[in-house]
């Protein structure tokens, strides 16, 4: 799917052509009058704004108490449409803005996905090297687990009692009826049951001799996965003696995400890369979607198969994926590219150009966007064909908007997550003193994560997750009343698999992403079962992943945001407090 990244490296030269459209806009022809008139009118409408946190204003310089940027100025009493905003040809020059007329597009060739998973064998390739003939192990070939094995070659030598006198019956037979008498071929075949080749019989006739061994040779080819006999163990017709795997066919496991799930089909292509294999591209197709949702990563398992001849690819080698739809939609419609798009989602932000507008002017329209390919965005609703749609500089004028206290992403978002209603059932009352102070423990835990986390430390975020781990396993929830029973099993599950996410993942990036989840699910626990005998604030960073925002839970009231650390520290608001 295509995401609208928006990184802080871009915001500042965002944000200053965002100061200086305001300049620009706030320009206004002046009569003349004397200097001090003048001073005292630009002084009544000027006001102080963060372009990071809009809700801020205030009459004189400062800095934001919430990011610690300073504070700044913007005109106010404009009296124009709140949701338009007019620029100079000056402003639309320095910014670079472009735009382009939408319309009906043609209907979509597909879509791609990334996806990650694992390499794992299949499990159709294992088997079992069973023993043909009862006796006893003289001679193991194979070694070690891991050794591979070609179909044919000799695995081990067994001493058979059973051969033994199978050969005798055969000799007496040919002795007393002839080498093609019932009897010697009834004894032949009573050999040939083991497995024995032909070339055995032959010798055994030719010479009169007993063989007091058989070979055991491989039935098949693969690698040897598990042993399970040593020299001199004794074994029965059909007893293991090796585990075997081959892996000339491997198949690639990818997860995907609910969301992903109708454009994944049996048959769509997918291209797999791998770090072992830099700069190469192996194309599968998806085979098996699995039927049952893992709870814990709400994800699931969609397996592909790859030709291995070469032995590049390894089982739990961590693979790459590029997934091409089966097919994209059907029907024709409006569509925007990426970079029109702000705050992606189902319902987004675009910039219209208003048509036959005296100066410049661009519209905030919200619009509801639907499946996502290469070409963009579909539009189910909040365009027309023919209107000229900002492609190029849609986040400047949205940081322009911002600092005019107009209808803005930002707006929006803040909006958004000030308002929003949480409605949980309250279980403090039923909880043992036991277990009321186990709770506090795993809100200690994950308040220590949450700093580790500030701190853009992955080693002690490691820890720290291990140790909130332990702590939920500490939680002896068994005895509690049915109803908050119940409550702890069903979160229980998804805040340890979160946990384990946190503590295995290699790069802060993902322990962040992990950590949002973790702390969606640890809120609605603390609103539940209480914040452990202490005051805890719901605090809210806007920004964080591409703008979607994220919540987490603090001891403080004064922000530091987990999900930037040092980059943006203090970027955030309180939203709540528990």
């Amino acid at each position: 799917m295509i995401r609208r990244k928006v990184h802080v490296f871009f915001l500042v030269p965002a944000i200053i052509a965002g100061v200086i459209i305001g300049y620009l806009l706030s320009r206004q022809a002046k009569g003349r009058s004397d200097v001090a008139d003048a001073q005292v009118a630009d002084a009544e409408r000027t006001e102080y704004t963060c372009a990071m946190h809009p809700q801020i204003r205030q009459s004189g310089p400062g800095i934001c108490p919430l990011c610690e940027m300073d504070l700044t100025p913007v005109q106010t009493g404009t009296g124009q449409d709140d949701r338009v905003l007019t620029m100079t040809p000056e402003a639309v020059q320095l910014s670079n803005i472009q735009t382009m007329q939408v319309g009906i597009a043609a209907p979509s060739s597909g879509k791609s996905l990334r996806l990650s998973g694992k390499i794992k064998a299949d499990e159709r390739r294992a088997a079992i090297q069973a023993a043909h003939l009862p006796g006893r192990i003289e001679a193991l070939f194979v070694t070690f687990t891991g050794e591979k094995v070609q179909k044919g070659q000799a695995l081990a030598r067994i001493y058979s009692p059973a051969l033994v006198n199978a050969q005798r019956e055969l000799l007496e037979a040919i002795r007393l009826q002839g080498t093609g008498s019932e009897l010697a071929e009834a004894a032949r075949n009573k050999i040939r049951a083991w497995k024995i080749p032909e070339d055995f019989l032959r010798e055994v006739e030719g010479s009169g001799k007993i063989q007091r061994e058989s070979l055991l040779r491989a039935d098949r080819s693969g690698y040897v996965i598990a042993k399970k006999v040593t020299v001199g163990d004794y074994v029965e017709e059909g007893m293991p003696v090796l585990e075997l795997m081959d892996l000339q066919k491997v198949w690639v496991v990818l997860e995907a995400y609910e969301a992903d799930l109708p454009m994944v089909r049996i048959g769509s292509r997918v291209e797999i890369s791998t770090p072992a294999a830099p700069g190469r591209v192996f194309p599968a197709t998806v085979t098996f979607i699995d039927p049952i949702l893992n709870a814990a990563s709400r994800t699931v398992a969609v397996r592909a198969e790859l030709q291995n001849a070469q032995g590049l690819f390894k089982p739990e080698m961590l693979v790459e994926a590029v997934l091409r739809g089966t097919s994209g939609s059907n029907q024709a419609g409006l569509t925007v590219p990426g970079t029109a798009v702000l705050w992606t989602g189902k319902r987004s932000v675009v910039y219209v150009k208003v048509p036959d507008a005296p100066v410049p002017s661009f519209e905030f329209r919200e619009v509801e966007l639907g499946e996502a390919s290469d070409e963009g965005y579909q539009v189910r609703s909040g365009l027309e064909p023919g209107e000229q749609v900002v492609v190029e500089g849609a986040f400047v004028i949205d940081a322009a908007a911002q600092l005019n206290n107009q209808s803005s992403m930002m707006h929006r978002m803040v909006s958004n997550s000030m308002t929003e209603k949480i409605s949980v059932p309250d279980f403090r009352q039923l909880m043992a003193p036991t277990f009321k102070n186990q709770w506090g423990r795993v809100i200690r835990e994950y308040l220590a994560l949450k700093d580790a986390l500030v701190a853009t430390d992955r080693g002690a975020a490691s820890r720290s997750a291990r140790i909130f781990l332990e702590a939920l396993n500490g939680l002896e929830y068994q005895q509690q009343p049915w109803d908050l029973r119940q409550f702890v099993q069903k979160n229980a599950g998804p805040l340890k698999a979160t946990a384990r996410a946190v503590e295995t993942a290699k790069y802060v990036e993902a322990q962040r992403q992990q950590f949002l989840y973790l702390s969606e699910r640890m809120i609605q626990c603390i609103r539940t079962m209480g914040a452990g005998g202490q005051t805890l604030y719901v605090q809210h960073c806007p920004m964080a992943f591409n703008n979607q925002g994220g919540d987490w839970v603090s001891a403080e009231r004064p922000v530091l945001n987990p999900y930037f650390g040092d980059e943006m520290l203090h970027c955030g608001i309180v939203k709540d407090s528990l």
